[in-house]
């Protein structure tokens, strides 16, 4: 699957498949959140799942009274600073904040290109981690190298495969919404390989 396809075919489902993608793909990011918070002792990952529970129910049923401006509050206390911490997890604990914050946004505004940029931020964020590990050993990678680690072949490939699941969704039921959120997760690991425990 090439990167600009994924997104493509992203861009041509409807409203609500939008929605409930991005909402699979903050699935993966979101315990990158929880282990940031462990290691520092910095936010609660609670309020990240709360709001995030509460988005998938606001999918589900439109016209429930779930206030999603009072998540905004929650989540903004929480989205660490990044020169108050000296370690690489910062940055998918504040791509997690921007992504689960824009998509909140895209729900509240119906924007469906906050959908489509939460899909972004991910491939982003494991392009970021990529560059870690090779900065590790003092290599600075080009656009290719980036592209052709196995980290990001997976990370499209799982990609590539909720869209899948998405497009044949047919109506949103919470029994089909089910299916996806553990399809999300299924591999056991957040979008950067780290394993998500508890699930």
């Amino acid at each position: 699957m090439s990167k600009a396809n994924n997104f493509q075919r992203i861009r041509e489902l409807n409203y609500l498949q939008k929605a409930v993608l991005a909402a699979a793909i903050l699935e993966r990011m979101t315990p990158n959140y929880g282990l940031f918070s462990e290691a520092t002792g910095f936010g609660d990952e609670q309020v990240f799942r709360n709001a995030l529970n509460l988005c998938w129910e606001k999918l589900l049923l439109p016209k429930s009274k779930i206030s999603l401006e009072k998540q905004v509050e929650k989540i903004e206390p929480n989205v660490p600073e990044l020169s108050d911490f000296d370690m690489f997890g910062t940055y998918p604990a504040i791509d997690v904040s921007t992504a689960l914050l824009g998509f909140i946004q895209g729900l509240m505004t119906k924007d469906e290109i906050e959908f489509v940029n939460v899909a972004k931020i991910s491939q982003a964020t494991v392009a970021r981690y990529i560059e870690f590990l090779f900065a590790q050993e003092d290599v600075i990678p080009d656009n290719k190298q980036v592209r052709e680690h196995p980290l990001m072949q997976y990370e499209i490939e799982v990609l590539g495969e909720l869209i899948d699941f998405v497009e044949q969704m047919g109506r949103i039921t919470s029994e089909n919404v089910k299916q996806l959120k553990a399809q999300a997760i299924i591999d056991g690991q957040t979008n950067i390989g780290l394993a998500i425990e508890n699930m």
